[in-house]
């Protein structure tokens, strides 16, 4: 099968899911999986009957609002911002192991809320394949509220979707894979707004100075860096020259972790790291 056939069979199947039902809520969370379902429903109904909704929270930030904001105005589909109040649920703040549950559990309140108002539509979220397996409240978030995942149920992949975005032209078809801020918060550790704060600054620094790929993991005052490993020697070499302290204290922590394994997803790493502290006779590694 040649590969424009190929990409034709998994925008078929989605179309196949998407049709059963004239009007849907498009929950838009600014990544590739979101935009993709997003524009295939656009491509089998039009864009009148679509609405795409974006959560904005202290864990959210402004970055991927932008970014979703963009894909909906390219694909002409109406977009509404909606703020939601997950900070205010004891259980959310207290960051179990449920606190994507919670989180999620608030947002699809609100995008249920908005399709019963609409004539009534349905609710769909991007969830695909590899989100299977993993350990992930927010999906049992949206089978309690019937939330529809037209991409997981035609079967695509994250290579799926990478390929459909870019076939379809989207802004974020290379946009590197990122969770929320508050997944940055070890579970037990409570999010609270600074925390949150802390690391949007820190990884927002980080970026600046050209890490396309960052996390800024809070532990306490202490922030743990993690670059893909290809990029570990320059993230060193800005560390010698007293960079990545810079960043670390304008972000409010008082020292400051690399990942000498560089990033990878959660539950990969062997918890390694070389500790630096922000005083000046302590930096070097302890």
């Amino acid at each position: 099968m040649h590969v424009h056939d190929d990409l034709d069979a998994l925008r078929a199947n989605v179309f196949e899911r998407i049709r059963t039902h004239p009007r849907w809520v498009i929950a838009l969370s600014g990544g590739v999986d979101s935009a993709v379902l997003l524009a295939l429903a656009a491509e089998a109904l039009g864009t009148r009957t679509l609405v795409a909704i974006t959560g904005r929270s202290p864990a959210v930030t402004e970055g991927e609002i932008s970014d979703a904001a963009a894909v909906a105005e390219a694909l002409g589909v109406a977009h509404e911002i909606v703020s939601t109040n997950e900070m205010e649920n004891p259980s959310y703040v207290a960051n179990a192991g449920d606190r994507c549950f919670h989180c999620r559990t608030e947002l699809f309140t609100i995008l249920s809320a908005i399709a019963r108002d609409r004539a009534p539509a349905r609710v769909a979220y991007g969830a695909i394949v590899d989100d299977l397996g993993d350990d992930r409240p927010g999906m049992d978030a949206a089978k309690k509220f019937g939330i529809e995942a037209p991409l997981l149920d035609a079967g695509l992949s994250k290579t799926d979707v990478r390929r459909l975005a870019s076939s379809l032209g989207l802004r974020v078809a290379d946009k590197p894979a990122n969770a929320c801020l508050a997944s940055r918060i070890p579970a037990g550790t409570p999010v609270t707004a600074e925390r949150l704060s802390q690391v949007a600054r820190a990884e927002s620094a980080l970026r600046s100075l050209g890490f396309r790929v960052v996390r800024v993991r809070h532990h306490g005052g202490e922030a743990r860096i993690e670059v893909p490993p290809d990029d570990l020697a320059r993230l060193r070499d800005l560390e010698a020259r007293g960079t990545v302290r810079a960043v670390v204290t304008d972000a409010g922590f008082a020292a400051h972790l690399l990942d000498p394994e560089g990033y990878r997803p959660a539950g990969s790493r062997s918890g390694k790291a070389t500790l630096y502290s922000i005083a000046p006779q302590l930096d070097g590694g302890q």
